[in-house]
């Protein structure tokens, strides 16, 4: 996680590049992944692993979470324990994007205040998240969050976009 401000005024950056590769292994199930870090993702019923969708949701869940952590950490009240239980509704007809995000932020941890997690989650979805970023601007984000067994209300994140 690099602050964008710290680049602020600094000679332009060339792009970061990323590649993976997916290869199909038989009816509806596909191999993806960098050489030597692959996963199956299984997009026929979903019975062996995650599907294309499952796939997203789990990356848009753990970019944020990782930012989570990270921010938390310089604050020195590290997390103990997370978990993100993520729902998507999607289009009924195809193409079956998905619509409206809702995450639940499950953090346990001593000296965490709601206020400082609840800016961190605000912080990963505004500046930080490269999956979320990357996601269409008119999907709906909804995040709560449930710090050592208090939930909080749900919150409507404003997913970073480019100025244009």
């Amino acid at each position: 996680m690099t602050d964008p401000k710290e680049s602020a005024g600094a000679a332009p950056q060339q792009p970061v590049v990323s590649t993976t590769r997916a290869v199909w292994r038989g009816d509806r199930s596909f191999e993806a992944g960098p050489a030597g870090r692959t996963h199956i993702i299984d997009a026929g019923d979903g019975s062996k692993s995650p599907g294309p969708v499952e796939t997203l949701l789990g990356a848009v869940a753990t970019c944020s979470s990782l930012d989570v952590i990270d921010i938390l950490a310089k604050r020195r009240t590290p997390i103990e324990k997370l978990t993100v239980n993520v729902r998507a509704e999607r289009r009924p007809e195809f193409p079956r994007r998905v619509m409206k995000l809702e995450l639940e932020f499950v953090i346990d941890g001593a000296g965490i205040e709601a206020e400082h997690a609840e800016r961190a989650i605000q912080l990963s979805y505004e500046r930080y998240c490269s999956v979320a970023a990357s996601l269409g601007s008119d999907i709906v984000t909804e995040t709560t969050l449930v710090l050592n067994g208090s939930r909080s209300a749900p919150v409507r994140q404003q997913v970073w976009t480019p100025a244009l």
